[in-house]
């Protein structure tokens, strides 16, 4: 499966930190019944024992709704689980080097926050670039916000799906119009939400708005 643009429509990144009554399992099929065109799991907390474990349940559930999961940083555990992709930050291991372990076949996305980080992701073969953060955000409290320039600079300067990531949540998606954006990436707009159903329609409704 390749990167397409419809892909990164409303593109879900799971955290365990909203796990209670429900497992990450059933959060991630509640989202993917309701809408959600793309899955990434970003675990830091598991063992890598348990984290393939999971990688390979939820990869399987992705299978069934026909949408790509995604492996957030590890390649490893994308490769045992046989992932659709793996995503990787700027600090992480080069792309090239990524490609040459993965393969041809797997989607890699990169992170970018420049349009010289995006072309330069594009030219080394990247499928699609994450952009951001476009709004502050408490689940990454180390990173810059975007302003709306850089990203409606970066969506012009690529040929490649982009998707917007960061503080993103229904009120605030329309502030993307007119960016170029193809999609948007949330996370505790979905998990954190009480009723994740209704949350994740109400995402996909706002984005089609805004990409159109």
């Amino acid at each position: 499966m390749k990167s397409d643009k419809k892909h990164m429509l409303l593109y879900a990144v799971t955290d365990r930190a909203w796990v209670g009554k429900k497992s990450l399992y059933e959060q991630v099929e509640e989202a993917l019944k309701n809408g959600v065109t793309c899955v990434q799991l970003r675990e830091k907390e598991l063992s890598e024992d348990d984290i393939l474990r999971e990688a390979k349940q939820i990869s399987e559930l992705c299978k069934e709704y026909k949408v790509p999961f995604i492996v957030n940083d590890n390649v490893n555990i994308a490769i045992e689980c046989k992932a659709d992709g793996i995503h990787i930050g700027q600090e992480d291991m080069g792309l090239k080097s990524v490609r040459k372990l993965v393969g041809e076949d797997m989607i890699i996305g990169v992170s970018a926050h420049t349009v010289e980080e995006a072309l330069k992701a594009q030219e080394d073969g990247a499928d699609y670039i994450g952009i951001g953060a476009v709004f502050a955000t408490s689940t990454k409290t180390d990173v810059d916000v975007l302003s709306f320039e850089t990203l409606k600079s970066i969506c012009d300067a690529v040929d490649i799906p982009t998707v917007a990531i960061g503080g993103i949540k229904k009120d605030n998606i329309c502030k993307l119009n007119g960016s170029g954006v193809d999609g948007v990436a949330v996370v505790s707009a979905i998990f954190a939400a009480e009723d994740i159903a209704s949350a994740t329609k109400e995402l996909l409704s706002e984005v089609k708005k805004v990409v159109g």
